[in-house]
């Protein structure tokens, strides 16, 4: 069998941060399968004139695996578009178990997931020197359930950045969570609606505000919150591998060379 599958993500919303590949990758595809709530029009019209173009949102796994195999044992490209990263919550997992079952090739093309969008527009870090060099991407329970042990109250007590995903339907509940987990009330928090999107909404409140202003904007499923210890931390603070003093592999620190 010469067909395969390409997983892509397609990035956040902005058709232009899909990466060189996964562009190349859809307008070479014999079937195109996307998420059609999630992922741009302006990407999926990409796919070249006699392709098989299917929306996923009403499909099954089950249904979504007899297109892409389809495609793949009559020898052609299948393109599986994914929003944000196909990796974090994109189901690739069981998808590439049916494949791996029937002897299809596939390949993952990494993408911009919504909270590095997020941080971007923003214009946040994730880490910052002699302050937080850690970052959680986790979720609140709902209908789909989270461990017990990866509880927001626990990741928070690490006082490491976070990401929230799926999370907006209870900013009450999120934001109680994660000041039992120890954040300062006054912790910087954006929250980031459909980043990348025209119309995108990106916010900044202190953590004691979240549930507030979440309901106040009705911000939706579509919101990924950035909980940033790190932004309190000086302007002055430096990285090591600028620092004049400081020696590596490609350096001499200046005090050495005294």
């Amino acid at each position: 069998m010469s067909g395969r599958v390409a997983f892509i993500g397609a990035g956040p919303g902005d058709p232009e941060l899909i990466t060189v590949r996964g562009l190349r990758l859809i307008r070479e595809a014999d079937a195109v399968c996307y998420a059609g709530s999630l992922v741009p029009e302006s990407i999926i019209r990409e796919a070249k004139p006699g392709a098989v173009v299917a929306d996923s949102s009403s499909m099954t796994l089950e249904q979504t695996h007899a297109l892409l195999k389809k495609s793949a044992q009559a020898g052609g490209l299948a393109a599986r578009v994914h929003t944000g990263d196909p990796s974090l919550y994109g189901a690739v997992r069981e998808q590439a178990a049916l494949l791996e079952r029937d002897g299809i090739d596939y390949e993952i093309v990494p993408g911009v997931t919504a909270a590095f969008a997020a941080a971007a527009r923003a214009k946040v870090s994730f880490t910052t020197p002699d302050s937080t060099q850690s970052l959680v991407l986790t979720r609140m329970s709902g209908r789909t359930p989270v461990p017990d042990k990866e509880n927001l109250a626990a990741f928070a007590a690490h006082g490491a950045s976070m990401a929230i995903y799926l999370s907006a339907a209870e900013p009450e509940a999120l934001q109680a969570e994660l000041l039992r987990g120890g954040f300062d009330p006054q912790t910087p928090v954006v929250l980031a609606h459909q980043t990348g999107w025209p119309g995108e909404t990106v916010l900044r409140a202190p953590l004691e505000k979240l549930a507030a202003t979440a309901r106040k904007r009705g911000l939706n499923r579509q919101t990924v919150f950035l909980v940033l210890p790190g932004e309190t931390a000086s302007r002055e603070a430096r990285s090591k591998l600028y620092d004049p003093g400081f020696s590596h592999g490609l350096r001499r620190g200046e005090s050495e060379d005294e």
